[in-house]
Parts: structure tokens; C-alpha cells; sequence
């Protein structure tokens, strides 16, 4: 038996034995953890710097020499009802004002700027610490403070690019609906309430301790806001399809019997086989998910880092608590495990309709390899034109004060307003014949007067471009100033270094890419010691990530169904989610890979024959495989519903790969694919098997039960 194999059998035989004390560590560790997020936690902060651009030099620049001009400005926004003017209203947004001065860290708050139509002003709001120190509550206290301002009938607003950066990700409560969907999937699956609630309860307290540490996490590091949602996003899905593995593998062996007699084994051997057998699959599944979320270090970008941190945390989560908080569980259980059968509804082992789509599959290989890949390299065809930028408040739901304190300053000043540029000279110079260079540019709306640091070293001028910080004319009137500037200038602000980490991100993007494929590749030779079958996975991956870009494209870039979505205009492709969901939908993707060639390689240790082996493999694990991926889909589509744009293309793209990845790909592709290769699937040269250490797939915990077996075209 191979080492894993064995490894995860006594861990979870450990666990079952002793499943009070297991079930009482993993509580006590929740409380604690739990515990301390609350009391010595940290907070969440995005970190948009690309490390050795020009903006992230400017930047340090002025947190050394002029932090007052380092941060991010806030602006309280107001405006008169239609065909009013402020002016009429000075009474209220001065009290309105005073208010905001006297929230804690506010330093000053300008005086009122008010458009050419009087309708529309704005007072700058300066910090006596950076914004993140004010967190969510400091600026939900500034929105407070404006409440005299909107008692008076006007709409108050808090702005600009430190509300922005700052504010709470909106959520919409719909994400519940994706563990209903849940539910349901494992009571068709497993025909049992009871077995359906175990996975449930498991990802539920995997994701509740998780997020814990992520808190805890922020304590020592950036973290950033957005790292929450995504791991909670892929810790629900395998945390569910994790424990789904591990108690179909324990039913079946009850039901059908690890001996093949047709009798169920005991529930002790049921479940030691079931760990030993499926337990591996988990943990190279996992393991692959948290290589490739830990990976995202590789792009130097601290928004990316965090995230692919937080997500590897509560991934290693979900693998230690189906390895040994679910034996613990069931051992408890027993019988129980089938206790609140559904009428109509039953579990079965036997072939079904995933033993019909293999039989089929393995008679006519060629066409269903040439259908299926010419599905997904259509749906992947928009991905052509995929544009990538990072979406400024404009791109927010209307639901947000931030989103509507853009529109008014976009109304009132020109959508320039609501993402300056800041240029920055080292040094005391006179600037004038700079700014009025500047100032010609025809993406320059206006130059503000230069502000002075206090020791008179470095000299700092706003500019207000004619186009949104996010539009693509941004970025070009960016490098033009650049290519003006004398070697002691620089340019910084949140829009020089979003644009900075968009073009950072697409020259990592190849690199990136390329060193997960080579992991993979590496991971899966060593574990089916084969070339062809780690070759075809990152192939067969490529494609279903694809096709989901191609989605991505079709609906944020294109329009098509956006209504459906919520989505409330067309927007760039956020330039962190092709790379931040390349590794989530890779690593996602190796689960079902993993978990079906572990089983058409155990058949095929079984029977030597290659062809029925792939075909009994699908039959073994379609069921479940179709479930997990249901499973995952409504949990990420789920998310589709949350207002953020940027959690909208997560939750759609994670959903799409899954979905096309665990139907297309692994019930018609990999067979189809292996089924023609036959005997070639498993080549290793002799050299490189004496080379490569023993890290070995799971072996056979017993024969093939009959109700597993299907018919295959003979001569295949």
C-alpha cells in the first residue's frame, strides 16, 4: 500500500477511535481562534503597489518627506436638489462639515469648492493617520456626520480615493442561497438528510475558523479586503466536495463491500478503507490548490499575496478537518449516517447514467473529443479580446455612497476628478514652466497650485485628467506626463498606481501561468507516475480556464447578460482576476482530476485493462464528481448576486470552469482522450521512474464490484 494511502488510513482510524477528543480539539481550536480574531485581530487593506514602478518610488517618496500629501484624499460631496443651488443650503453643509472635523484622525476639512452650476460642492477631507487606521468605522462615522447636510434635503456623500480604497465590500445575503443549493445536491446525492448535513457542518465550521485566522493574518500583514470573500468562496466549495468524496467512498464500501461479496462491511473497515482510499485523493487535491493559491507570492503584489494565503489557510483547513474531524463524525454516527431517507430518493453505487456516457464515451472516442473541444474553444473565443484595467468607483453599485459621490463630482468637475494624478519633485524647484507644459496636454484638465513639504524638499502638483480613472485615455495622458517629467519628477496617486499594477500584473501574467503548469505537471508525475496523464490534465485545465475567460468577456466586456446579473454597465476585466483565478480555477480543477484518474488508476491496477479501467472509473465517481461540481457551481454562482462587480466576475468565473470542467472535460474529454491512448496513458521511461522519488497514487483497497462494471467497444 502506498505511503499516503496509509497515512491518511491510521489518521483517520486515529480520529475515529478517539472521537470525542478529536471532535472537543477541533472545537476548542475554533473557540480560540475564534477568540482572539475578536479581541487582537487585525483589519482588511488593500495594497495596490507594483513593486519597482515609478508610482511605488513617488510613493515612498512621500510617506518619508510629506505624508499629509502620501494618502489617498476624502472628499464629503453634496448636492442640491435640481435647480437649486448650495449656497441656498450653506447653513446645513457647514454644520455638515464641522461634524466631519470632529471625527477621530480627520486633521482639517477644506473649505466648500462648489461647480461652475452651484449645484454640486465638495470639501476635502485630510487625516492626521492613514486612512486604512480609520477602517470601515471611521469613514461609516463621516457618512454620520453629513446627516445635518441630508436632514436639510440635499444628498451628502463620502468620496474619493481613500472612501473607495476603504470602503465595505457590499454584500447582498443571496450567498446563502448557495449552501441551500448545497443541500439539496447531497440529499438527491446521498439520498439521506443526515448525509447530506454532514458536509454541510463541516465546510461551515472550516470556514468559520478560517476566516478567524485570516483575521488573525491581518494582524502581521496586509490583508487585503477581498481576501475574505474568495476564501470563503473556495473554502465552502471544498470543504463540501472534500467531506462529499470521503463519505460517498464510506457509504459505498458499507454498501457494496470492500471484499466484493456483495455484502456491506463494517462500518469501522468501511471507513478505514474509505480514508485510505479517497483520503489521498484529498490531500494531492488540496495540497495542488494551496501550491497554486501560495503561488500568487510569485507576482509581488500584496493584494494577490493575501489573498492566495488566505485561501491556502482555510484550503489546508478543509484537508485536516475531512481527514480527521469527518471519520470522528461518522465513527459517531454509524448507522445513523442513513438516518432521514428521503421517499423517492436513494443512493446508489451502481453504473446509472455516468455508466452509460462511459460506454458511449469509449465506443465512439474520436467523436466526442473533437465535439467537446470545439464546444469549449467557442465559449473560449471571446477571451481573444480580453482588456484588462482595474475599475474605479464608477464601476461600484449604485448601493454605495463612494459610487454616488463619483457620479455627482463626475457631473459637477469632469469624471478627472475622481482619480488625480500626483506629481512629485524631488527636491525645492521652481515648477511653473513644468505645470504649464503639463497643463497643455489635452488629457489635462487642470493643474492645482504646488504644495510644499514642510522641509521644503519635495514639491507636490494635482493633476485633474479629462477622462475616468479607469478609462483606457487615463493611461495614455499618464505617459505622456511621465515622458515630460525631468529625472528628480514622478508620478503616483491611486490611478497612476492602479494603471502601474494593471501592466505589472500582464508582463507576470505569462510567467505566472507558466511556473503553475510546471508544478502541476511535476505533481501529477510524481503521484501516477505517467507523462502523458499530468500532460493531458494541464492541457484539458487550460481549456475549461479558458472557456471561462471567454465567459468573463462575454459578459462584463460585452454586455450579454448583464441584466441577469445585476451588473449595472459594461467593465474592463479587473486586472488581479485573470491571474487570481487562474490558480483558484487550476488548483479547483485538479480536485476532480485528481479524484478521477486516482480511481481509473486503482481499476486499472485491479485489471490491467486500460480501456474498462477508464470507463469503470467514470462510472465509480460520475455521480459524485457531478454532484461536487453542482455543489461548487451554485456556491459560486451564489455570489454572482453580491453587488461588487469584482466578486460578480470571481463568483461567475469560478462557476463556469467548475461546472465545464467536472461535465465536459472530465466525463468526456479525459476518457475520450484516454480511452485512444490506452496502454499509453501510463508511460513512464525507465530512466525517470528510477529517478523520480515514490510518491505514489492510491492502491487498491478491493476489487471491482460488480456494479461498477460496464460494457466497453471491444478493440478500443
Amino acid at each position: 500500500m502506498a505511503a499516503m494511502n496509509s497515512f491518511t488510513r491510521r489518521l483517520g482510524a486515529a480520529s475515529a477511535r478517539r472521537p470525542w477528543i478529536t471532535i472537543a480539539a477541533w472545537l476548542v481550536a475554533a473557540a480560540v481562534v475564534l477568540g482572539l480574531a475578536g479581541t487582537v485581530g487585525g483589519s482588511f487593506a488593500d495594497d495596490f503597489v507594483a513593486p519597482g514602478s515609478q508610482s511605488e518610488r513617488a510613493m515612498h517618496l512621500l510617506e518619508e518627506r510629506f505624508p499629509a500629501a502620501a494618502d489617498g484624499n476624502a472628499l464629503a460631496v453634496f448636492a442640491a436638489p435640481e435647480g437649486q443651488r448650495l449656497e441656498g443650503n450653506r447653513a446645513a453643509v457647514d454644520r455638515a462639515v464641522a461634524a466631519i472635523g470632529d471625527v477621530e484622525h480627520v486633521a482639517a476639512v477644506a473649505d466648500l469648492t462648489i461647480a461652475p452650476d452651484g449645484r454640486i460642492g465638495y470639501a476635502e477631507i485630510t487625516f492626521d493617520a492613514p486612512s486604512a487606521d480609520l477602517g470601515i468605522a471611521g469613514f461609516a462615522a463621516m457618512s454620520d456626520a453629513l446627516e445635518p447636510a441630508r436632514q436639510a434635503g440635499l444628498q451628502a456623500e463620502i468620496g474619493g480615493d481613500a472612501a473607495f480604497i476603504n470602503s465595505e465590500t457590499p454584500t447582498s445575503g443571496t450567498e446563502a442561497v448557495g449552501i441551500v443549493i448545497a443541500l439539496i445536491v447531497l440529499v438527491v446525492a446521498f439520498g439521506s438528510v443526515v448525509a447530506a448535513l454532514v458536509p454541510i457542518v463541516l465546510a461551515l465550521l472550516v470556514v468559520a475558523l478560517g476566516l478567524g485566522a485570516i483575521t488573525l493574518l491581518a494582524r502581521g500583514m496586509d490583508v487585503s479586503t477581498a481576501a475574505p470573500t474568495v476564501a470563503a468562496m473556495i473554502g465552502l466549495g471544498v470543504g463540501i466536495d472534500y467531506a462529499l468524496f470521503i463519505v460517498a467512498r464510506y457509504r459505498e464500501n458499507r454498501g457494496a463491500g470492500s471484499d466484493n461479496r456483495g455484502a456491506g462491511s463494517d462500518n469501522r473497515t468501511a471507513l478505514a478503507d474509505a480514508m485510505g482510499a479517497a483520503g489521498p485523493a484529498v490531500v494531492f487535491a488540496g495540497g495542488t490548490i494551496v501550491v497554486s493559491m501560495s503561488a500568487l507570492a510569485l507576482t509581488g503584489m500584496g493584494f494577490l499575496t493575501s489573498t492566495g494565503l488566505s485561501t491556502a489557510l482555510v484550503v489546508l483547513g478543509a484537508v485536516a478537518a475531512a481527514l480527521t474531524l469527518l471519520p470522528a463524525i461518522l465513527s459517531l454516527l454509524g448507522n445513523g449516517v442513513d438516518r432521514g431517507r428521503v421517499p423517492l430518493m436513494r443512493s446508489t453505487t451502481g453504473s446509472g447514467p455516468w455508466g452509460r456516457v462511459a460506454a458511449a464515451v469509449s465506443r465512439r472516442p474520436w467523436p466526442y473529443l473533437v465535439v467537446a473541444t470545439a464546444f469549449l474553444l467557442a465559449i473560449a473565443a471571446p477571451a481573444l479580446g480580453l482588456r484588462t484595467g482595474f475599475p474605479d468607483a464608477g464601476g461600484d453599485t449604485t448601493e454605495t455612497s463612494h459610487r454616488r459621490a463619483y457620479d455627482l463630482l463626475a457631473e459637477g468637475f469632469g469624471p478627472g476628478i475622481n482619480g488625480p494624478l500626483l506629481l512629485v519633485i524631488d527636491g525645492a524647484a521652481d515648477v511653473s514652466g513644468l505645470a504649464q507644459r503639463i497643463a497643455a496636454d489635452p488629457g489635462i484638465a487642470s493643474v492645482s497650485p504646488p504644495q510644499v513639504s514642510p522641509a521644503g524638499d519635495t514639491v507636490v502638483l494635482r493633476l485633474v485628467t479629462t477622462t475616468a480613472p479607469a478609462d483606457e485615455a487615463t493611461a495614455d495622458t499618464l505617459d505622456r506626463v511621465r515622458n515630460m517629467l525631468p529625472a528628480n519628477a514622478s508620478v503616483s496617486g491611486l490611478t497612476a498606481m492602479t494603471t502601474d499594477l494593471s501592466r505589472h500584473l500582464d508582463r507576470m501574467l505569462p510567467i505566472f501561468v507558466g511556473g503553475i503548469l510546471i508544478a502541476s505537471f511535476l505533481l501529477l508525475l510524481l503521484v501516477f507516475r505517467s507523462v502523458l496523464v499530468p500532460l493531458k490534465a494541464v492541457l484539458m485545465n487550460l481549456l475549461s480556464i479558458g472557456a471561462a475567460y471567454g465567459v468573463l468577456v462575454a459578459v462584463f466586456q460585452w454586455g450579454w447578460l448583464q441584466d441577469v446579473i445585476g451588473l449595472e454597465a459594461t467593465t474592463v476585466i479587473a486586472s488581479p482576476l485573470p491571474t487570481l483565478c487562474f490558480a483558484a480555477l487550476f488548483g479547483l480543477s485538479m480536485d476532480y482530476e485528481v479524484f478521477l484518474l486516482s480511481r481509473i488508476r486503482e481499476e486499472y491496477r485491479a485489471s490491467g485493462d486500460t480501456v474498462a479501467s477508464v470507463a469503470r472509473g467514470i462510472t465509480a465517481t460520475g455521480r459524485v464528481i457531478t454532484s461536487a461540481a453542482l455543489i461548487m457551481t451554485g456556491l459560486f454562482l451564489a455570489f454572482v448576486a453580491n453587488p461588487s462587480p469584482f466578486t460578480k466576475m470571481v463568483g461567475l468565473g469560478l462557476a463556469t470552469a467548475v461546472f465545464l470542467d467536472a461535465t465536459v472535460v472530465r466525463l468526456i474529454l479525459v476518457p475520450a482522450l484516454m480511452t485512444l491512448l490506452g496502454k499509453a496513458n501510463w508511460w513512464l521511461p525507465g530512466w525517470l521512474d528510477r529517478l523520480l522519488p515514490r510518491l505514489d497514487a492510491p492502491t487498491p483497497t478491493r476489487a471491482v464490484p460488480e456494479t461498477a462494471r460496464v460494457e466497453v467497444g471491444v478493440g478500443q
